[in-house]
C-alpha cells in the first residue's frame, strides 16, 4: 500500500489503435498497425488503474486527413491525443508496431464478361443451336490504382466441359488473381445455351 502511495513510477500499457481514413477513396497497401504501447509515469494508484482499464480500453483514434501525402504516423500528435487519456498522468513516449504508412487511391474499373464460343467443345453430330447467355455480363473491380489497371479490359470465359449434348447450365470461375486489397463483384458466372443434334441426311 505504501509503494502505491509513491510518485515517478512507470509502466507500459498496450492499447488498441484504430487508424481512421477515408475508406471508399483509398485503399493502405500495407497492413496498418494495431496496437501501440505507451510507456507513462505518476504515483501508483494511478498507474494501477489504467493498467487494468487497459485490457478492456475503446481504441485509440488517429485520424489521416491526407492519406495521399500520408508516409508515417506523427508520433507528436499520437501522443497528444494519449495524453488526453491520462489527465493525471505523464505519457513519456509512445511506440507504434510500425509508424510506416502507405496508402494508394482507390479506383473501380468495369470488365465486359465474354465466353470463348469458338472453343466450346460439343460432340460430334450436335451443335450449338441458341444465343450463348453470361450471367453477369460485367462485373467491377475496386482496390488501388497500380493494381487495377492491370486488369485486363475484356475477360473470356472458357467453358471446361467436354463433348457437351445437353442444354448447358452451369457456374464458371472466373480466372482473376485473388488479392486483399481488391474487391471483385462476382467470381462466378452462369453460362447457358442450348444444344441440339443436327441430321447428317435428310429424313425419309
Amino acid at each position: 500500500m505504501n509503494v502505491l502511495n509513491k510518485d515517478n513510477y512507470s509502466i507500459k500499457l498496450n492499447y488498441p489503435l484504430e487508424i481512421e481514413y477515408d475508406q471508399s477513396a483509398f485503399v493502405p497497401m500495407q497492413p496498418l498497425p494495431k496496437r501501440i504501447s505507451v510507456n507513462v509515469s505518476g504515483d501508483g494508484w494511478n498507474l494501477l488503474q489504467k493498467s487494468w482499464l487497459s485490457f478492456n480500453a475503446n481504441p485509440v483514434k488517429y485520424k489521416v486527413l491526407n492519406p495521399n501525402e500520408a508516409s508515417f504516423i506523427n508520433s507528436t500528435t499520437l501522443t497528444d491525443q494519449i495524453t488526453e487519456l491520462f489527465p493525471n498522468l505523464h505519457v513519456n513516449y509512445v511506440v507504434a508496431d510500425t509508424f510506416e504508412l502507405n496508402f494508394e487511391r482507390k479506383i473501380r474499373k468495369i470488365i465486359p464478361i465474354r465466353v470463348d464460343s469458338t472453343n466450346i467443345n460439343v460432340r460430334d453430330g450436335y451443335v450449338i443451336s441458341s444465343i450463348i447467355n453470361v450471367s453477369p455480363s460485367l462485373i467491377s473491380v475496386d482496390g488501388p490504382a497500380s493494381l487495377i489497371r492491370n486488369y485486363p479490359d475484356t475477360i473470356r470465359i472458357a467453358v471446361p466441359t467436354p463433348k457437351i449434348q445437353n442444354n448447358y447450365d452451369e457456374s464458371v470461375p472466373i480466372p482473376l488473381p485473388v488479392s486483399p486489397l481488391v474487391e471483385v463483384s462476382h467470381r462466378d458466372v452462369y453460362i447457358s445455351f442450348e444444344v441440339a443434334q443436327y441430321l447428317t441426311e435428310p429424313p425419309q
